[in-house]
């Protein structure tokens, strides 16, 4: 590009993959290679006992703990309501930053903007983040407006060094609920039931 090569390029997407206990996109694919890798890597001698993804996992959220991470995909929703939903957190970003919600404070709250870095292009309106003091994130992403419906998507994240073990939907209880009141899908799209939890 420009004179410069940046070849090659290996390229996913999302969590690789890996945020859930099945693979619903493309990246399954990558995500599928590199697990296979880990585990040759893990396991070079056969003739040992088999090193799993459980046992790496594991060993890994001991030493550097564990971000639960859930996305809710909102499937076929009405384009304006969905629109106008992302909207309004768009025109709140200012007044949310800074605010107490349950037992988190919202640091950031803003539209973000992708600069890419090859070739300086600018992608706006590329999701409303809502970036916790204590590092969880609530991201909001709106998607296929044209055609059948919108797909809003509600990404959840947050970093744990103890809690371990716990189930991803009850380690992200409390902010579920905090992204579900800031968004207030249930007004703009009649739901808040999602078609998809990944």
């Amino acid at each position: 590009f420009k004179g410069k090569d940046y070849s090659p390029f290996i390229c996913g997407e999302e969590s690789f993959g890996t945020g859930s206990d099945h693979v619903r996109e493309k990246d399954g694919i990558w995500a599928v290679l590199a697990w296979l890798n880990v585990l040759a890597a893990q396991n070079p001698d056969s003739s040992k006992a088999l090193v799993t993804v459980e046992d790496i996992v594991r060993k890994h959220w001991a030493t550097y703990g564990r971000n639960y991470y859930c996305r809710w995909d909102f499937e076929g929703m009405d384009a304006v309501g969905a629109n106008a939903m992302m909207d309004k957190m768009r025109a709140s970003t200012e007044a949310n930053t800074g605010r107490t919600v349950g037992s988190y404070t919202i640091a950031t709250a803003d539209d973000f903007k992708y600069v890419d870095p090859v070739d300086g292009s600018v992608a706006q309106k590329q999701g409303i983040r809502f970036l916790m003091s204590d590092g969880s994130r609530i991201i909001f992403r709106l998607s296929g407006t044209a055609g059948s419906g919108a797909t809003v998507r509600m990404y959840i994240e947050q970093y744990e060094t103890e809690k371990l073990d716990l189930a991803v939907a009850n380690a992200l209880k409390e902010l579920t609920t905090i992204a579900l009141s800031l968004c207030d899908i249930k007004t703009f799209c009649g739901t808040e039931t999602p078609t998809v939890i990944t």
